[in-house]
């Protein structure tokens, strides 16, 4: 049902080698930008039409907008399910203590008498959030993407989430209740690059955006490719991951049922254990057949996931060996599951998320830790961050100097000019002072 890879026995290879013999999903967004590029135009020069003529011939629903009436939206939420809403508001909840916190200070430095420089954080204007509904519908990004959104303090925030054609070209209903329960009233029936495209563009029913983010498949990751440098994005979202570093502590039942729960989300999703016990290496492989057998969704994406190439238990020597390789491997979420867990956690450098100790599983994180789950994918967690308050911050630095303090530096920076070959640089502050330097 899943692979091995023996990396015991030969010192490990560093970077590059190391990272070529793990498992990973096949994910080309490259190839995917010939298939988007003319959807996104379309959507450039024909706006909603070429919206609704996607929802028909992609999702198979007719619509005459786009935008969801507030009233599906006031309805959804009358709807929705006590005990689906009663989570959903814990998940806020939670969501909004940690998020909350991320929020950073202006900070002023004076570096000199007179010389200063403040650092001011602004959120972005407007933001587009992306919402998937294809295999399963995710009101938890919903809350994921929205409050640290609300929290970075984005005054304009508007969601796309493909139209359903069970619920008449609507998104899914728990998706428009969860909007409603964030306060999010403008609701598109929007999905894939196209609704990329529209964030981008803009059209007559949906102002541009100053960014977009969100998890969605291949062509949203191609569409944020596109439209990189003329929008804001998150990451580009590969197929989802987890990562298990264990010892012989480890209880299999509880690592198999992790592995698990990411192989549900996706054929191509990634289920990796590293370990240096070759006990519970077997005993994990004995464990997945009876739990796959009595779970969901097992056919179509749990044991594709995991008899594919981006799915594996690896052995190694020792855990400072599984250290090594859980850092070249980068994953989206990383569960350490070992004796002295917190210690090994403190020690990982590349990782979307790290779960520590056989309480708090990955599924934790995808609801209700109050940590955020839109993470970065395909080894990415070696130089990106996960959603956070930050994404929607820009860093402003604003430069305050007296005439003393311009005067005190001025040789400097016009030496430095002519050392560039740039003395207009340095005649910009001689033009200050009689075109004399002072200090010299």
């Amino acid at each position: 049902m899943i692979s091995r890879i023996d990396l015991r026995g030969d010192t490990l290879p560093e970077g590059g080698a190391l990272r070529d013999l793990l498992p990973r999903a096949e994910f080309d967004v490259e190839a995917a930008l010939d298939k988007v590029r003319p959807i996104c135009e379309d959507v450039h020069h024909r706006g909603t039409a070429a919206l609704i003529e996607y929802a028909r011939k992609f999702d198979g629903v007719e619509l005459t907008q786009v935008r969801v009436p507030a009233q599906a939206l006031k309805d959804a939420l009358e709807q929705l399910d006590p005990a689906v809403r009663a989570a959903l508001e814990e998940s806020i909840r939670r969501a909004r203590i940690v998020h909350r916190n991320q929020r950073r200070a202006e900070h002023t430095t004076q570096v000199v008498p007179g010389g200063t420089v403040t650092e001011k954080w602004v959120p972005v204007e407007r933001v587009g959030l992306y919402a998937p509904g294809g295999r399963s519908v995710y009101p938890s990004s919903v809350v994921m993407n929205v409050v640290p959104a609300q929290e970075a303090g984005v005054e304009s925030i508007a969601l796309a989430s493909p139209p359903q054609k069970e619920f008449g070209g609507l998104p899914h209903p728990t998706i428009l209740a969860a909007c409603a329960l964030l306060g999010v009233d403008e609701v598109y029936a929007a999905g894939g690059a196209q609704a990329v495209a529209m964030f981008a563009y803009g059209t007559d029913e949906c102002a541009p955006a100053n960014m977009v983010t969100g998890p969605g498949n291949i062509w949203v990751a191609a569409a944020k490719r596109y439209f990189t440098g003329k929008i804001g994005i998150d990451t580009e979202a590969g197929p989802t991951e987890i990562a298990v570093l264990a010892d012989s502590t480890a209880d299999p039942v509880h690592v198999a049922a992790d592995l698990i729960s990411q192989a549900e989300h996706d054929p191509l999703a990634a289920a990796v254990l590293v370990t240096d016990s070759a006990e519970l290496a077997a005993a994990v492989e004995k464990e997945l057949e009876p739990q796959v057998a009595a779970t969901k969704h097992v056919e179509d994406r749990i044991k594709p996931a995991l008899a594919g190439k981006q799915s594996a238990i690896v052995l190694v020597d020792s855990l400072e060996d599984g250290l090594k390789v859980v850092d070249a491997y980068g994953a989206e979420h990383l569960e350490i599951q070992t004796a002295d867990a917190a210690d090994w956690a403190a020690r990982v450098r590349n990782a979307g998320a790290i779960f520590v100790g056989p309480w708090a599983p990955v599924s934790l994180g995808d609801y209700c830790a109050g940590s955020n789950h839109v993470l970065p994918t395909g080894g990415c967690a070696c130089h990106s961050s996960g959603l956070s308050v930050q994404s929607f911050l820009r860093g402003i630095h604003i430069v305050d100097y007296t005439r003393d303090a311009l005067a005190e530096v001025t040789h400097h920076v016009v030496t430095l000019a002519e050392a560039e070959d740039l003395p207009a640089h340095g005649a910009a502050l001689k033009a200050r002072f009689g075109w004399k330097v002072p200090n010299q």
